[in-house]
């Protein structure tokens, strides 16, 4: 783990962990050197949206098979 007076080490321990790819993590890295606020942010949002999506896909798939669960203990299927 980054010391926390390590930014650039603390930065790039947070960005692995948020499933960044080795590419967009050096983006990123490059970005926070020239001090492009804005332009992190906005690769920061993206991959965020990005995991949003995942996620909702996945809800979607855990209420099927609730649903499936459900309609077999009720008979509805077997």
């Amino acid at each position: 783990m980054a010391e926390a007076s390590d930014k650039k080490g603390i930065l790039l321990q947070n960005l692995q962990d948020a499933g960044f790819d080795i590419q967009t993590i050096h983006q990123c890295i490059s970005l926070a050197d020239k001090k492009q606020e804005a332009q992190l942010l906005r690769l920061l949002a993206y991959q965020k949206n990005r995991l949003l999506d995942m996620l909702h896909k996945n809800q979607e798939k855990i209420d099927c098979l609730d649903f499936l669960v459900y309609q077999i203990k009720h008979g509805n299927i077997i």
